[in-house]
């Protein structure tokens, strides 16, 4: 959530800032903001004007100092207060949710080094690592490799479920298990904690790591007996929420988690983009990185968690690229992120495997998570950072494409092989140990 102190004070930048993000900003957030500051005054004014009328009629009840007559009068005059107060309550609880809801609408910030453009044409690529798979012959794509290795059943996952999912079975459920495990034992050498999660979190938590009220059309949602519950669609928001309401001591920061979650998208306005394979899912596996920073290490942590995100691409031998999402391309709640892109060869494209974003105090305005300051004893929000370990489903497709040979068979990488205990899937989907 954005500072509206921030915004009142510097309107025109905070205009322009958010401009590069294709948002236009409008003066009433401010003036509902006034609005509200000024009810909330004339309310005060109002309790202790109401607070010297009862003090005065019960002064005049004890000593006699009035006749009925003007005791009633004061009486009266002190219901009306009330009910004059009860009014404008009711309007500032209005005027509240009206500011609230304005307030929930307005992006982050992009952060003033992030790359100025408009879409995804203007990403700038950063830097490759590895060098790219070079084939004697025309590389399959993820789906013909899975389906002749019987590793994917697209039908019988249609049947229990309709569109874009997916059963994966034998050597494609293995390396599905094995990716999760790798990329978690490595997460916790790195230093960050486990922890598992609930899949399913209230619309506060939605809202707290920004998903509601913008993305709605893009979750599952349930409810049973009146009790509205969503479908995670990451597993940054709970993970990221579970110090919401909380104040932190300087000691606890940085805190560092990795959790593997299912998470769930409706992928509403995407029919027709992707939907061959498992490329895009309404249910897909991914291992989350979440860290909760001090303000003035959340840059050097960002490049750090990259870091972190990019050894499990390394140690699998994939190659990819990182780039940085301009101005235009950011998404709603992050000042700053890094696309780490891997190479797709059935697709002779580079696509998206991790996303790792600085939405600085955004996250903790909204989920109203603080830390006490040792030198000075004040409380601050913190900033978030976080970023995918790796989406697994994507890196199954890398691994197939990358690593097929010409004869259909799939080398799986090295740092593998201890979770996977097979070496290749052969094309019949039989395994070599």
């Amino acid at each position: 959530m954005i500072n509206i102190e921030y915004i009142r004070d510097n309107f025109e930048a905070a205009q322009q800032r958010l401009a590069k993000k294709g948002f236009e900003l409008s003066h009433g957030i401010v003036d509902l903001s006034a609005q509200r500051n000024e009810l909330i005054r004339e309310i005060g004014n109002d309790r202790e004007s109401s607070n010297q009328l009862s003090a005065k009629i019960k002064t005049a009840i004890i000593d006699g100092s009035l006749n009925n007559h003007e005791l009633e009068i004061l009486k009266e005059e002190a219901r009306e207060k009330r009910n004059l107060i009860s009014q404008k309550e009711n309007n500032r609880r209005d005027l509240e949710d009206k500011f609230h809801e304005g307030l929930l609408a307005i992006p982050n910030f992009p952060a003033d080094h992030a790359p100025d453009g408009k879409s995804d044409v203007d990403n700038v690529v950063q830097e490759k690592w590895g060098k790219k798979p070079e084939f004697d012959f025309i590389p399959k794509d993820h789906v013909d490799l899975g389906l002749a290795m019987d590793i994917f059943d697209f039908d019988r996952a249609s049947k229990l479920s309709g569109g874009r999912f997916v059963v994966l079975k034998g050597a494609g459920s293995v390396l599905q298990r094995s990716l999760v495990s790798f990329m978690l034992d490595l997460h916790n050498q790195q230093g960050y904690r486990e922890v598992s999660v609930p899949y399913l979190v209230s619309r506060k938590t939605m809202t707290g790591t920004g998903q509601l009220p913008k993305f709605e059309f893009d979750l599952f949602k349930t409810e049973v007996e009146g009790k509205e519950l969503f479908l995670i669609p990451t597993a940054e928001v709970p993970v990221t929420n579970l110090h919401s309401n909380e104040t932190l001591l300087e000691e606890q920061l940085p805190t560092k988690y990795t959790c593997y979650s299912e998470n769930f998208r409706a992928e509403a306005g995407s029919a027709g983009r992707d939907t061959r394979g498992i490329l895009r899912q309404h249910q897909f596996p991914k291992v989350e990185l979440v860290q909760l920073i001090k303000p003035e290490n959340s840059w050097s942590e960002l490049e750090k968690l990259r870091i972190d995100a990019e050894e499990v691409l390394k140690r699998l031998g994939l190659h990819y690229q990182v780039v940085s999402l301009c101005t235009g391309d950011l998404g709603f709640s992050t000042s700053y992120t890094y696309d780490l892109e891997v190479w797709i060869p059935g697709q002779n494209k580079y696509r998206e495997i991790s996303s790792c974003s600085n939405y600085e105090d955004f996250q903790a305005r909204r989920m109203n998570t603080k830390f006490i300051r040792n030198e000075t004893g004040k409380k601050e929000f913190v900033h978030t950072i976080n970023g995918s370990g790796l989406a697994v489903g994507r890196s199954i497709i890398a691994i197939l494409e990358q690593c097929q040979r010409k004869d259909g068979s799939v080398v799986i990488p090295e740092a593998l092989h201890p979770y996977t205990k097979f070496k290749i899937i052969q094309p019949d989907g039989k395994l070599s140990y």
